[in-house]
C-alpha cells in the first residue's frame, strides 16, 4: 500500500502523540509504584499555605463571582478574535469587516441584555437596589 504525501505529514504528529501518551503513562506508573501508599490524617487536611486550617473547608461562594468570571472569559475571547482579525484585516477585505462588525454587534447586544437583566450589578449597591423594588 503506497504512502501518500498527506499521510507523511501526519508522521510527526503521530510520534508526538505517542511520546506524550507514553510520558503520561510512565509518570502515572512511577507515581503509583514510588508513592508511599500510606494513608494518614494529615493527608485529609486541606492545604492552607502552611497555616493550621480553621473552620470548614467548604463554604458557600457567591454566585455573582462566578458570573463575573464567565463574563470575563466571554469578553476575553472576544478580544482575541478581534486581535486576530486586526492582524489580518488587509487580507480579509470588506467581507472580513462585515463579519467582525456582526460579531461585535451580537456581543454588544448580549452585553446590553446582561446589563438590563442586572447581571453586572453585584455587591452592596445591588443589594440596596433589589430592596427598593
Amino acid at each position: 500500500m503506497p504512502v501518500t504525501a498527506q499521510q507523511v505529514e501526519f508522521i510527526p504528529l503521530a510520534i508526538y502523540t505517542a511520546l506524550a501518551v507514553g510520558l503520561i503513562g510512565v509518570l502515572l506508573a512511577a507515581a503509583y509504584f514510588l508513592g508511599s501508599g500510606r494513608d494518614s490524617a494529615d493527608k485529609h487536611i486541606p492545604y492552607e499555605s502552611g497555616m493550621v486550617p480553621t473552620g470548614a473547608a467548604r463554604h458557600a461562594s457567591q454566585v455573582p463571582f462566578y458570573l463575573i468570571a464567565i463574563f470575563f472569559i466571554v469578553f476575553d475571547v472576544e478580544g482575541s478574535f478581534i486581535l486576530t482579525w486586526a492582524t489580518a484585516w488587509d487580507l480579509l477585505g470588506i467581507q472580513g469587516l462585515v463579519h467582525i462588525t456582526v460579531f461585535v454587534i451580537i456581543l454588544m447586544l448580549g452585553l446590553i441584555w446582561l446589563w438590563m437583566k442586572g447581571g453586572l450589578e453585584w455587591g452592596p449597591s445591588a443589594i440596596r437596589m433589589r430592596g427598593k423594588h
